[in-house]
């Protein structure tokens, strides 16, 4: 009987379990990873257009062939400003506010344009920067377990750090055969970063 009246407790709990909770956070996770890996093309693509980096690379044509069907339309509507691709821009900040704005109604948040836009430029910031970062560290760790190799990602993150890494090396030159410039480009992305949050808290408490 124990048994029996142990069994109908655990079927009740788990009766209990709102599914709508499960189903709210299994959309922000499917929200968050769609929109995050094309964002992230998206941007890969802009920075590589922007350093000129080599087009012809295997994984530059991945992530054009990738990102056309979407980023074609807005080029029709939205022309280049000053050799800046600004239909990338364009999309990548729509895509961040649906995302933003999606997460926003799944998890019950009062919903507020203006602080949706605050959130969706200060993410793509904080992106740009963290892909600076990862690059500039990938680097780093290939020279030292490989100086020298060659291979069509290197060579595209070669091209993506370059226009950061030429002008800190122009003012630090290496000691003892040491290369300090990654550390020093990579102390001052990482003090940008920790600013953003502190502009966009400021931003958001204006709506306050």
């Amino acid at each position: 009987m124990q048994h029996v009246s142990v069994q109908k407790n655990s079927q009740q709990n788990w009766g209990n379990i709102p599914m709508n909770s499960y189903f709210s956070e299994a959309g922000l996770f499917l929200i968050d990873v769609f929109f995050s890996f094309f964002i992230l093309m998206v941007m890969l693509r802009f920075i590589l257009q922007w350093v000129r980096a080599d087009f012809y690379n295997p994984i530059s044509q991945f992530i054009v062939k990738l990102t056309n069907p979407v980023l074609k339309p807005f080029r029709r509507l939205i022309p280049g400003l000053a050799g800046i691709d600004m239909a990338s821009i364009v999309l990548m900040l729509t895509l961040k506010f649906i995302a933003v704005l999606l997460t926003f109604a799944l998890s019950g948040l009062p919903l507020h344009i203006l602080i949706v836009l605050i959130l969706s430029i200060t993410g793509l910031i904080k992106l740009a920067l963290y892909v600076f970062i990862f690059a500039i560290i990938i680097m780093a760790v290939a020279s030292w377990i490989a100086p020298g190799a060659h291979s069509p990602v290197l060579g595209l993150i070669d091209q993506i750090i370059a226009p950061l890494m030429r002008p800190i090396q122009r003012w630090i030159k290496p000691v003892s055969g040491m290369d300090f410039s990654p550390l020093i480009a990579l102390l001052i992305l990482n003090l940008i970063i920790i600013a953003v949050p502190h502009l966009q808290n400021g931003l958001l408490s204006l709506f306050k």
